[in-house]
């Protein structure tokens, strides 16, 4: 596989990318950048998130965890479309009732000041290291496929694609990114369905005769039923259902575009399609991965894994189809990268800068600080690239998902204390509540074994986070009544004593 050709076909792809925002980003201004001036159409907002809910992780990830897990990854799914009709229903209706920008507002509205400056922190926490993850799985394979040859660094490579991406959302944004994002899910897709009817035709086999070879072969295992297994379906389902929740509804990137359509009705519509759609391309995803398990043991390649998929798709097929991997691939990687360096810039400038509540900034200062937060990110960026490079983690899909586990935990306790209860909270506790929870979990994490025996935990960790984030809310807070009571009384105390 010529390593030239690839990075061809890698520039001209990024040269279209380069004109799409080109003709999206013209007058372009700060509403442009965070919410697209709320006139997204929903139809590509929904396709586009496709792109942005996969990633790189999931079309390299998924299919190489097939070996270990089977289809096990479907029970998550199943959680997965849960988890979107509960946002669509949910928090859908809430943010746009608010008519939010950023949607850790609602914390502030709701819990006070600081509530909001937590959440807002966890979220470019977890945001930041979710996405740099995700980013250092694509830029890797992209290093061995096509640079390491041209003798580039591996921290160049990722430099160069972070310029990529500043160049085409630096001025447009959101508007950029659900058109940029549109082109690279049709292109992931498209390679996707490629690349299974390769294999299929391969192994001389029709679709049907290839789940009849992956159901015999034991791939196709969808359901766990040990409760003490970390893959027992009712744990999948449930760690799925609050994953989406909190890594989607509770996101600012992933609402920053379902917000930027114009109507709750047409987001709604958007959320219900993509939880059907998800659930027929991750099945896919798996169908693929049974496929390059059964091929790989018939051309008798050991790779495994995060590496399987690569291994084979560059070195063991046709250069036309390693040329659709590698496309696929990035447009896989972009809209989880572009996406992630945009919502952290309007959340740091919205949520932490204040920049919406200060009056003495003018519109040219504004623009300037942005793009300032929005260069800083890219650089950070690169930083955790290079940790993830040096950590160099198996199966990044495990990592990402132990990762949301510690840092999205206490953003669904802040969220579901503040929607299903009335109390009021006691401020200046909040921060330290969302701190001890994950490294309450983090110890239980570690000594599973002694504590609970045979019980495996796994991605149901979000939700004992969450859970402990909230209960330490609650005892951290007081009953509306009885604050107004109070309220009252202190008001008495201080006429009679004037």
């Amino acid at each position: 596989m010529s390593a030239s050709l690839l990075f061809s076909f890698v520039a001209l792809y990024f040269i279209v990318l380069l004109v799409v925002a080109y003709f999206t980003s013209r007058n372009a201004g700060n509403e442009t950048f965070f919410i697209g001036n709320k006139s997204s159409n929903w139809m590509l907002v929904a396709f586009g998130m496709i792109g942005t809910s996969l990633s790189g992780v999931t079309f390299v990830s998924v299919p190489g965890s097939v070996g270990k897990e089977a289809f096990s990854y479907f029970q998550i799914t199943i959680g997965y479309f849960i988890g979107y009709l509960a946002i669509a229903f949910v928090l859908l209706p809430l943010y746009y009732r608010l008519n939010l920008t950023s949607i850790y507002t609602y914390l502030n509205t709701r819990l006070g000041f600081s509530s909001y400056k937590t959440g807002a922190s966890f979220f470019i926490v977890s945001r930041t290291l979710g996405a740099t993850a995700r980013l250092y799985l694509v830029v890797n394979i992209l290093q061995e496929a096509i640079l390491s040859q041209f003798h580039v660094p591996f921290w160049l490579t990722t430099l160069i694609i972070l310029l990529m991406i500043l160049l085409y959302t630096y001025e447009g944004g959101v508007k950029t990114i659900v058109w940029t994002d549109t082109l690279q899910t049709t292109c992931m897709l498209a390679g996707l369905v490629i690349c299974v009817v390769y294999i299929l035709k391969q192994l001389d086999m029709t679709m049907a005769g290839g789940f009849e070879a992956l159901n015999s072969s034991g791939y196709s295992k969808i359901f766990f039923t040990d409760a003490n297994d970390k893959l027992f379906f009712v744990k999948q389902i449930l760690a799925g259902a609050f994953i989406t929740i909190t890594m989607t509804g509770m996101d600012q990137e992933m609402m920053q575009k379902n917000i930027s359509v114009k109507t709750l009705k047409d987001a709604q519509k958007n959320m219900v399609t993509l939880a059907f759609i998800m659930l027929l391309v991750i099945g896919l995803f798996l169908v693929l991965g049974g496929l390059l398990h059964l091929y790989g043991s018939k051309i008798g390649v050991a790779a495994s894994g995060d590496k399987l998929f690569p291994e084979i798709a560059l070195k063991h097929m046709p250069t036309m189809i390693s040329v659709i991997f590698i496309i696929a691939l990035i447009s896989a990687l972009f809209p989880s990268a572009d996406g992630a360096i945009t919502a952290l810039t309007s959340s740091f400038c919205i949520d932490i800068l204040g920049m919406q509540r200060s009056a003495t900034w003018s519109d040219v200062q504004k623009k300037k600080i942005r793009q300032r937060v929005h260069l800083s990110f890219a650089f950070l960026f690169l930083l955790l690239v290079m940790m993830f490079k040096w950590i160099n983690n198996p199966s990044m899909i495990g990592l990402i998902l132990k990762l949301a586990g510690y840092t999205y935990g206490p953003l669904l306790g802040l969220f579901s204390f503040g929607i299903l209860t009335k109390r009021i909270l006691h401020g200046k506790y909040v921060p330290f509540i969302c701190l001890a929870a994950p490294a309450i979990c983090f110890v239980l994490d570690k000594n599973q074994q002694n504590i609970f025996g045979n019980f495996q935990i796994g991605l149901e960790l979000l939700i004992i986070n969450g859970l402990l984030t909230f209960i330490g809310l609650y005892i951290f807070s007081s009953n509306a009544t009885d604050q107004a009571i109070n309220t009252g009384i202190n008001d008495e105390s201080a006429l009679k004593t004037k």
